[in-house]
């Protein structure tokens, strides 16, 4: 039976992987943010329609979590891994970890932080972290709640530094993003927002590898202080306690 007049025939179906989809996603994700990276869009990147996109994700959604995956799955290991150094050297060594591979990829922090860090390589990464703050915490209760604090910390920073930009893509330089924050900062009205005026060159370095440093250096004190003071206290006796104290 021949092809309709018009119509050219179809060739054979180009072959491609999942890793094609998860590439084409984050470079959407990198050049314009999430709503950018629509499986019509991925698709047309991968040069395959729509509907092969599902052969491999169900939904949008899935190829999100998967990226994210993929991300957490290229953190290097082994630059906290030497059991040689001091634990507050590694934790260290994890959170610029993270903070480099992720800031590389603006676009996709939004996606770390709006779901479940359930999957294979999440789970190894914490089971890391719980390792690292067993040398610091007294009981597994203390080293999970620790490393929770330090992930809130850690992610909760990276989205903030990538907000302050407000623009899809990559970041520019930290002096360039900090030279951008001094000028609005002294743009403000000194009369109105005296102590804003007076602080712009420290808050000015917010977005700088040596804010997120010194910020996690005061959680790490923090855990040290609770390590060695009042954290034998069992969960049960902390379970309900809001006061802090």
């Amino acid at each position: 039976m021949g092809t309709t007049a018009g119509r050219r025939p179809r060739g054979p179906r180009r072959a491609f992987t999942e890793d094609e989809i998860l590439d084409a996603a984050l470079t959407l994700l990198d050049e314009g943010g999430p709503n950018a990276a629509t499986v019509r869009g991925i698709a047309a990147k991968v040069d395959v329609s729509p509907n092969a996109v599902y052969t491999y994700f169900p939904d949008k959604a899935a190829v999100f979590r998967a990226l994210v995956e993929r991300l957490l799955g290229q953190v290097d290991h082994g630059v906290f891994a030497d059991r040689g150094q001091p634990w507050r050297q590694r934790v260290e060594a994890l959170a610029l970890e993270l903070r480099a591979r992720l800031t590389a990829h603006p676009g996709a922090i939004g996606l770390v932080i709006s779901a479940p860090m359930a999957g294979p390589h999440a789970r190894a990464l914490n089971e890391q972290l719980l390792e690292l703050l067993a040398e610091a915490a007294p009981t597994t209760f203390d080293a999970a709640r620790a490393a929770h604090l330090l992930l809130v910390y850690v992610f909760g920073s990276i989205a903030l530094e990538v907000a302050d930009h407000g623009q899809a893509g990559p970041l520019p330089p930290e002096a360039e993003r900090a030279g951008s924050r001094h000028r609005a900062s002294a743009a403000a009205e000194p009369d109105r927002f005296p102590r804003s005026t007076a602080a712009a060159d420290v808050m000015a370095g917010y977005v700088s590898t040596e804010q997120y440093v010194w910020g996690l250096h005061r959680l790490l004190d923090g855990i040290t202080a609770s390590a060695n003071g009042n954290s034998q206290r069992s969960p049960s006796s902390t379970a309900g306690d809001t006061t802090g104290h």
